[in-house]
């Protein structure tokens, strides 16, 4: 039994990390439980012993939002789908499911996420809890689709929440950092499953700026990767078999990949993609998007061109009503900007920050950035109605930690700004 492994002189000491290696901690134990009920104690003994409790997904965060030398608790032997409904669009599934095995097992039963991300290897609750998304202008991040769900509280009490019976605590589990509870179950709204037809196309920045807006427009997903060295572009729209933007209106790019698959397998592109980088991503209106990137791409050509490893991407989505989306109220376009782990990134990204935050960009919650509660909170209309759904779900702060505290209280800790 996972409560059991709480006895400290029955445990060594294990060690953290996520996936890039960037951030790493050294917990009194990580634990794995098998049921909700066995959750339920680890939650009651840690918070009768003043100990923190973080989840674990797949480690696909650069910021410190599972640090802690408490208690870390993967999910990973609570996977799978739980039930569905193919007639209705819906299914159920344990929390700590990854989203390939989602693709796999909702695609065989006829159903599929409306969009994706790059990557499938997070967890589904992981990926919702730090506002992950796709891209396309008519898609919101990955959590718009959780309808409801079970979690277990800081007071280790179950907590079943739907759009019915309690919409604003659904609106605040959506993006939530797993400072509400730690989900066991998440209730989804899909669509039938589809196939999708990605093109990739190199161009350059000179020859393609122009098109962009119209291949926002005509594409049901797009993004482009801009190469601070060389200036060069990588487009990549996705669609129906046959859709978007005709191949002979890209006169201006050479086309170097066309490939057609299932929603799951096509719609992710890194998975295999090496690890070693980090990643710092803003949100601005979608309106002002277009310009702030071409700010930004001005400044890394004037100040980091050399020393910059990577590329910088280009992204939109749909708005939504999460208290803590970064697609609050707005339709957005996020710009990611990527450097490789062998170089040096804050100097990099501190350069780059205030000019997202000139538009009133904001930071992903996943990603590197320095913002605490102080310039948050200015960010959020519902900021403070989110900490009170949140105290009251874990009053005594058992899945707080000094990271999360600076986040979302008081700000005042300048500690974790260079993490």
């Amino acid at each position: 039994m996972a409560q059991d492994i709480l006895d400290e002189d029955d445990h060594e000491e294990a060690g953290w990390a996520n996936w890039s290696g960037s951030i790493s901690c050294d917990p009194d134990e990580i634990l794995e439980p098998e049921t909700e009920s066995e959750l339920q104690d680890i939650v009651r003994r840690c918070a009768e012993e003043g100990r923190t409790v973080r989840v674990a997904g797949a480690g696909h965060s650069w910021t410190p939002v599972v640090e802690t030398d408490g208690v870390i608790v993967s999910l990973a032997n609570m996977t799978g789908l739980i039930d569905h409904d193919a007639d209705a669009g819906t299914a159920t599934l344990y929390a700590g499911t990854t989203l390939e095995e989602a693709g796999t097992e909702l695609h065989t039963r006829g159903l599929a996420f409306p969009n994706l991300g790059d990557v499938s290897m997070q967890t589904v609750a992981g990926a919702f809890g730090t506002g992950t998304h796709g891209t396309g202008p008519e898609f919101g991040n990955l959590s718009s689709v959780l309808t409801g769900g079970r979690l277990v509280t800081g007071t280790g009490e179950i907590r079943e929440f739907n759009a019915e019976d309690d919409p604003d605590l659904l609106r605040a589990a959506k993006v939530s950092l797993g400072t509400l509870g730690i989900f066991t179950e998440i209730e989804l709204d899909l669509q039938d499953t589809y196939k999708v037809q990605r093109r990739e196309y190199c161009t350059n920045w000179r020859e393609c700026k122009d098109h962009i807006p119209t291949l926002i427009e005509e594409n049901r997903n797009f993004d482009f990767y801009w190469y601070p060295r060389s200036d060069e572009v990588k487009l990549r729209l996705l669609n129906g078999p046959g859709g978007g933007t005709d191949h002979a209106d890209l006169e201006y790019a050479t086309l170097v990949k066309n490939q057609t698959g299932w929603w799951q397998e096509a719609i992710p592109a890194h998975d295999d993609i090496g690890r070693a980088f980090d990643e710092m991503e803003y949100a601005v209106a979608r309106e002002d998007g277009l310009e702030c990137f071409e700010k930004a791409r001005e400044r890394v050509r004037e100040n980091w061109r050399k020393d910059v490893g990577w590329r910088m991407l280009v992204r939109t989505i749909a708005a939504d009503d999460a208290m803590l989306s970064t697609e609050y109220d707005r339709e957005a376009m996020s710009i990611s900007c990527i450097q490789s782990a062998e170089l040096e990134h804050w100097p990099y990204f501190t350069d780059m920050e205030p000019l997202f935050r000139e538009y009133d960009g904001r930071p992903h919650w996943g990603k590197k950035h320095t913002l605490r509660a102080a310039e948050l909170e200015e960010l959020y209309p519902e900021w403070e109605h989110f900490q009170e759904i949140r105290r009251d779900l874990d009053p005594e702060g058992v899945f707080m930690t000094d990271y999360l505290e600076a986040l979302l209280e008081d700000g005042s800790s300048d500690e974790v700004v260079t993490t």
